[in-house]
């Protein structure tokens, strides 16, 4: 896990590695300090000597202002390193992201990828840049203090020996029983940006059920319990500055008293015993052996706390998309024919049930394909598999005579072009939005696609027409309108394969005719797979399949289907005899 995350860092080594350098500077003079103190005291001012004083005083400021600009150095280049750390790890995950397949990201969720990329990474980064001065500050404080005490006095030195089990079990103790709590935390921080993300999502669901109460009790629920956690691990943790303020004081008094014993005794002569200024020296290297060991106290915190959000990274690192091109990818796409040869499909690997069951199609490049089922039936999952989004769990899709797994992965899916039902636009302008189906389109092109779509009069009615702004989501616009805008983007992209997910929902019959009719015109040649809960949208097609919990239940003609299929003239009767705009 540290060699992965270490390898992250990159362009900046250069930077990681400079800021222990400016440390290993800082620590050497600030050890030196109470020694050139030491003498200060010793040879000048109990002496009275002015030289001394002005030598040892000169002395001071030197090291004093080394050991500042080593300081301010490695910080600066720790500030850097660990941001640019922080910035290839979002990097990395935010690409590893792009190239998961469906089953990857229903793995994770999306709110966990979110708190990942967020939370997880800014608590890495917490303790890259700790690692990277602390860790090396603490311990070459303790050895640097430790050899200069143990020259001026090894006997009096050993107190803070003493205090050494006391600390490791204090620090022990806490790593034990915090790290737990923090790996609950993360995980309920998942939870958190999935009540949220929810609720902004379904606002006007909210609003329009007057479900807010109910919201915000979720939402305080599930902030709570962080806050409990929070609460239990501070606490646990708090007990840790107590402990070293102890330890630090009580080595302080046991060094004075020893050491003013001395003083006495040898009569303030360092030949016998030791001196004011050695005792003074003395107490502040203790004083600092024991800070260098809170440091690492700390330091270990950090780790604790950050090693659940490092986990939680990798584990994004490390997933791998199950779906990938092979080797020796095909990339040419011959025609849109699509042949489905006994195909099998669950979303689980262990489902007792599959979603699509012995699914054997063949449709026609060219043709005009609708898909009638009940909910449930299987429609998605089927014209998921035709871009390869999912892998049949047996038997084989063909596009063009090849199966999919052969493909190169962008090659296929330039060849299709699918809309949802539910369809997604994102920030920019309608150009914008309709460039994602063809990023070369000239403007006479968009305005083409969006009069076959039947977009460009409501567009025309916009203050900015088609430099108008979307919002997030494709707010600003209505449900119905949104479906013709992504019918427009996919009608751009010429695909070979053309598939409408219950795409037209939100437009009036006469509309949907129209819509179907500039498909006839503009990509004849494409094969055209139209999911729909209305007849009247299948009606002409060339082919009308009727699935059934998964199954084909039948194929034909809308006449034809009539004849045979219970299915299908159930639902034909129901819409024609309630006037569903027939």
């Amino acid at each position: 896990m540290i060699k992965k995350l270490a390898s992250r860092v990159r362009q900046y080594k250069k930077q990681a590695i400079a800021t222990p350098l400016f440390m290993v500077g800082e620590v050497a003079m600030e050890t030196v300090i109470p020694l050139v103190m030491s003498y200060l005291i010793d040879r000048g001012i109990t002496k009275g000597d002015m030289s001394q004083i002005w030598l040892y005083g000169l002395v001071l400021l030197v090291t004093a202002t080394i050991s500042l600009f080593s300081g301010v150095m490695s910080g600066k280049m720790a500030a850097i390193s660990s941001a640019g750390f922080a910035r290839n790890l979002r990097h990395d995950l935010y690409y590893a992201i792009q190239d998961f397949s469906f089953s990857n990201i229903d793995k994770f969720s999306t709110s966990s990828i979110i708190t990942r990329v967020t939370t997880d990474v800014t608590n890495v980064q917490n303790a890259f840049q700790m690692i990277l001065r602390m860790a090396v500050r603490a311990p070459m404080t303790l050895v640097f203090s430790m050899v200069m005490a143990m020259t001026i006095n090894a006997r009096i030195s050993m107190v803070f020996l003493f205090t050494l089990p006391v600390l490791g079990f204090g620090i022990y103790f806490i790593m034990t029983r915090t790290h737990p709590i923090f790996r609950r935390v993360f995980k309920t921080y998942d939870r958190l940006n999935n009540v949220v993300q929810e609720n902004l999502r379904g606002i006007r669901v909210v609003k329009n059920f007057v479900r807010e109460d109910y919201e915000e009790k979720k939402f305080t629920g599930i902030s709570a319990s962080i806050y409990e956690d929070f609460v239990k691990a501070e606490k646990q943790m708090s007990y840790m500055n107590p402990l070293m303020m102890t330890c630090i004081y009580t080595c302080t008094l046991l060094i004075s008293w020893l050491g003013a014993h001395a003083i006495i005794a040898s009569g303030n002569d360092p030949a016998v015993g030791m001196t004011t200024g050695q005792l003074m020296s003395l107490i502040t290297y203790v004083i600092q052996i024991l800070s260098s060991l809170m440091m690492v106290s700390f330091v270990f915190l950090m780790i604790i706390m950050s090693r659940a959000s490092a986990q939680r990274i990798v584990e994004v690192l490390d997933e791998k998309s199950d779906i990938t091109s092979p080797a020796d990818a095909v990339t040419e796409i011959r025609d849109g024919s699509v042949d489905f040869d006994h195909v099998h499909f669950s979303y689980a690997s262990r489902s007792e049930r599959d979603t699509l069951s012995d699914i054997d199609l063949h449709i026609p490049s060219g043709s005009v394909v609708g898909i009638l089922g009940g909910t449930g039936a299987g429609k998605t999952s089927l014209v998921q598999l035709i871009p390869r989004l999912y892998d049949p769990s047996s038997g084989s899709v063909k596009v063009g005579g090849v199966d999919t797994r052969k493909y190169d992965l962008t090659a296929l899916r330039d060849s299709v072009a699918m809309v949802l039902q539910k369809n997604e636009m994102f920030s920019g302008t309608i150009r914008d939005n309709l460039r994602w189906g063809n990023e070369q389109a000239t403007d006479a092109e968009i305005e083409e696609a969006c009069r076959l779509a039947q977009a460009d009069p409501f567009i025309q009615e916009m203050p900015d027409k088609y430099d108008t702004w979307i919002e997030q989501g494709g707010a600003n616009v209505s449900g119905g309108q949104k479906q013709r805008l992504c019918i427009a983007r996919a009608l751009l992209k010429k695909p070979k394969i053309l598939i409408l997910d219950d795409s037209t929902s939100a437009v009036d019959t006469k509309t949907d005719a129209l819509i179907r009719a500039g498909f006839r015109s503009y990509i004849p040649e494409t094969t055209k797979i139209i999911i729909a809960q209305r007849v009247s949208s299948v009606m002409d097609a060339d082919m009308i399949v009727v699935l059934d919990n998964g199954a084909v239940a039948d194929t034909g003609t809308h006449e034809e289907l009539l004849e045979r299929c219970g299915i299908y003239r159930e639902v034909y009767e129901s819409q024609t005899k309630g006037g569903d705009g027939e």
